[in-house]
């Protein structure tokens, strides 16, 4: 039996175990002991408390693994993914660090170590939908003119003043409403300040939400050559006003300030603040929602297509974000794990959903798990 370990037992990295723990044999690694106590009580899965900001520690619960797994917090993403490879581990990364994976693609391939980075649901299986609609219009000799995703995870329960709750990591959620957004406009990469350009926007079926700018795009800016991309995120309308508040004020600020003769980045303050407010209660229900649309460049010869998702908590009590985050992670991981894909180097989803016959698997794998992908043409 082929042997996984999966860094980080937060709410994605425990669904990711637990689901891979069905075909292969898991350990989980966490520096939370009682987490992976709770984890493995439920699940036939090995586990190893560590400290993973420790490079010694990630290189000692990799070695001997066929595939490692990166579900820890964005800022150890990229040092722990540069770990793995120098360990000469095939990985799958849901970590979505603000450093350019691209930085670790000699040394990826020099090990000749398969790393797809980016591997959720949005960055992932959004990318794997640009990546697998661009190599089939090319076989057909179209090519693709815009590609505009909408995706967000929100509580199904709207209260007062936020009507929000963060599906994972706290930090990294503030930090999406701080990085300045890539977009690509007419072929050109312009740069516009996250939550810019709001609009209401209708979504099955949901409702009315706000839409707004977020830094998503991340590998498709180099790896996709198409003239009009934009990601954006979506909250439920009047959210966008309290966090414009917030960070203009500089409570999302990463430089230190004195408070009662300590150093303070005003972010960590902000996120111990909000963590009881924005943390989802156990079994809230939520849901994820997410519209990519593809447009090829041939105006009126080919519809606009577009793939919708909606998935909810589901009855064992595992969250929307967790299991599109996470499923979509299990489901490229097993094509690493059965050789379908093993391009060396950083992959990005998009090289993933280009691969024949990957996308068409990966889609298949979700909806055994009941997370479905519905493409219409419009």
């Amino acid at each position: 039996m082929k042997k996984v370990v999966v860094l980080g037992a937060g709410m994605v990295g425990s669904a990711i175990a637990a689901d891979l723990s069905r075909e292969y044999a898991v350990t989980s690694v966490d520096a939370d002991a009682i987490r992976l106590e709770r984890l493995a009580a439920q699940h036939p899965i090995a586990t190893h408390v560590a400290d993973l900001r420790d490079p010694a520690a990630v290189r000692g619960a990799v070695a001997g693994a066929d595939l490692a797994v990166g579900a820890v917090p964005g800022y150890m993403g990229f040092a722990t993914l540069r770990t793995i490879i120098e360990a000469g581990v095939d990985v799958v990364d849901i970590s979505f660090f603000p450093e350019d994976p691209f930085e670790l693609d000699a040394l990826a391939q020099a090990q000749g170590v398969t790393a797809v980075v980016d591997a959720g649901v949005a960055p992932g299986l959004s990318n794997l939908v640009l990546g697998y609609e661009v190599s089939r219009l090319a076989a057909q000799g179209v090519p693709v003119e815009s590609f505009r995703c909408l995706v967000g995870g929100l509580p199904v329960q709207r209260t007062w003043p936020w009507q929000y709750k963060a599906p994972f990591s706290l930090v990294d959620v503030l930090e999406e409403y701080t990085r300045p957004a890539r977009l690509v406009e007419q072929g050109a990469v312009v740069t516009k300040p996250a939550l810019s350009d709001p609009e209401l926007v209708e979504i099955e079926p949901v409702g009315t939400l706000e839409a707004f700018n977020t830094d998503g795009l991340r590998s498709l800016l180099k790896t996709m050559n198409v003239p009009n991309m934009a990601e954006k995120t979506l909250r439920y309308p009047g959210h966008i006003e309290y966090v414009r508040v917030l960070r203009n004020s500089g409570f999302l600020d990463t430089t230190p300030v004195q408070v009662g003769g300590a150093a303070v980045r005003p972010i960590d303050a902000a996120a111990a603040v909000l963590s009881e407010q924005w943390r989802l209660a156990p079994g809230e229900p939520e849901f994820t929602v997410l519209e990519a649309t593809v447009s090829a460049r041939a105006a009126g010869s080919q519809p606009s297509l577009v793939y919708r998702l909606f998935d909810r908590t589901d009855a064992a009590g595992v969250s929307s974000m967790a299991r599109t985050t996470g499923y979509t992670c299990t489901a490229i991981a097993r094509l690493v794990l059965a050789g379908a894909f093993g391009q060396p180097g950083i992959c990005p989803p998009e090289y993933v959903g280009a691969a024949p016959g990957c996308f068409e698997r990966v889609l298949a794998d979700l909806a055994a798990r009941g997370v479905v992908l519905h493409r219409e043409e419009q």
